[in-house]
Formats: structure tokens, sequence, C-alpha cells
């Protein structure tokens, strides 16, 4: 009687054990997101260049400002994105845009903001997420995650669509895809590299691909990548980064 008892226990804790084992599609974000911010992400400044451009990401208490300075032959441009808006000046004047053009700028960087931070956006709240299932790349396992967006909350673009491949035993996103409906529409899929650490906050580099037949399914591009049925486009690199953590005491 004794040894069915230790047998149904020991069977019981490993239900229990497989059970907790099991992650949902957020407690695999959030444990990315802890890898890749280490509590970092919330209150700091970041300045990098991207594409010969200067942004400075600032957060701090939930409040947000996103600076974009550019310069040509005519001088600086800086547009300002924060909770309150969005603003371009000339050399140091406001200039007046229309609001279809507030609106292009305002997404153009948060789309750098977006890529640069990952994971760290995959917790907004029109993010909606689901896991895939597992599988490996190059012989290293990962889970993988669509991201969609409600349409409340989800800004002009909250058809897109994303997925992401996240290394079951670092954390990391070290692979992600996305379908866009805007400016004709397409697909890309992106392998970081690079990886390197700032002041607590990680930071990858990519290799930027697109699908070479133009019906591909955004979800299957992972094995589109390694059969070699994607086109090497761009790099995408950040550069010069810093790292400031705001004092919030």
């Amino acid at each position: 009687m004794k040894r069915l008892v230790f047998l149904f226990c020991l069977i019981a804790l490993g239900s229990c054990k497989e059970r907790d084992e099991s992650l949902t599609a957020q407690m695999i974000v959030d444990k990315a997101i802890g890898v890749s911010c280490q509590g970092n992400c919330e209150d700091a400044t970041i300045k990098f260049i991207f594409r010969a451009k200067n942004y400075t990401v600032q957060r701090n208490a939930g409040r947000y400002r996103y600076e974009r300075i550019s310069r040509d032959s005519s001088g600086i441009t800086t547009d300002v994105l924060t909770n309150d808006g969005f603003a371009r000046y000339k050399n140091d004047n406001l200039i007046a845009i229309s609001d279809s053009l507030s609106t292009k700028y305002s997404n153009s960087i948060n789309s750098v903001v977006y890529f640069v931070q990952l994971p760290f956006g995959l917790n907004a709240p029109a993010t909606k997420k689901k896991l895939l299932g597992e599988l490996s790349i190059k012989g290293e396992a990962y889970y993988k995650i669509l991201v969609s967006f409600d349409q409340d909350g989800g800004g002009v673009d909250y058809e897109d669509v994303f997925v992401y491949w996240v290394h079951k035993k670092s954390f990391t996103v070290d692979y992600l895809a996305y379908e866009y409906k805007v400016d004709g529409g397409g697909m890309r899929f992106r392998e970081a590299y690079n990886p390197r650490e700032v002041e607590g906050i990680r930071f990858v580099d990519y290799n930027n691909y697109k699908p070479l037949k133009a019906d591909a399914s955004v979800t299957a591009t992972d094995a589109l990548f390694e059969s070699g049925a994607l086109k090497l486009l761009s790099k995408i690199e950040t550069e010069q980064i810093e790292v400031q953590h705001t004092d919030t005491n």
C-alpha cells in the first residue's frame, strides 16, 4: 500500500512539473523582455545612429520622448514624438505640417524605436500573442510566437502580423518575420547578429531578407530560411549606442 501511495505521488509530482514547465506565449515574451532589458528599458535614455540619423529615446515613469535629427544642405531637421503628439523643427524653428505627414513621420520614428528595442515593445496594450509551437532553426530549439494587434489601439498598421522565434534556453529573440500592408504590402524575415549589451540592455543587428515567391506565408518563413528560399536585401545596423539610466528617486 505504501509503495502504491509513493508511486502515485511520483506521478502527481511529474505531472505538476510538466504543467509548471508548459509556458504560454505571454510567459515566453515576458522572459524574453526580462533577458533583453533586465529591468532597464522602462526608465532610460538611449542614443544611437541609424541610417545616418541620430536618435534619442527617453522614457521615464510612463512618459516618453523620441527625437530624430537629420542633416542636409538646408540645415538640421529635428522630429520629436511624445505622449502629447508630434512636432517638426527646421533649424530650431517649429514648422507646420499636415496631419498626414505628422502620422507618416510618427510611424517612421516608432518603427525604428520598436525594432531597435525588441522585444521590449511586445507587451504594448494592443498586442495579441499566440504560441504556434516549437521547432529548430540551424540546430537550435525555438518557441514560435505569432503577434497581431487589436484595431483599437493598434495604430494605422494594426493589420500587420509578426512572428518571433525565441530561443528555448536563452530566451533571446534570434529571428523575426513580419507581413505589412502599407505601401503595397510585403514580407520580411530578419536574422539577428552582433548581439551586445550596453548598460544592461541587449541590442542586435539584422540580416534582412524577403521571400523569393510573392505567395509565401509569413508563418512559413523559418522553413524558407532553412531551405535557402529567401533573398538577402540589406543589413539593419544600429551604431554608436549609448544608454543612460534615469534617476527615478
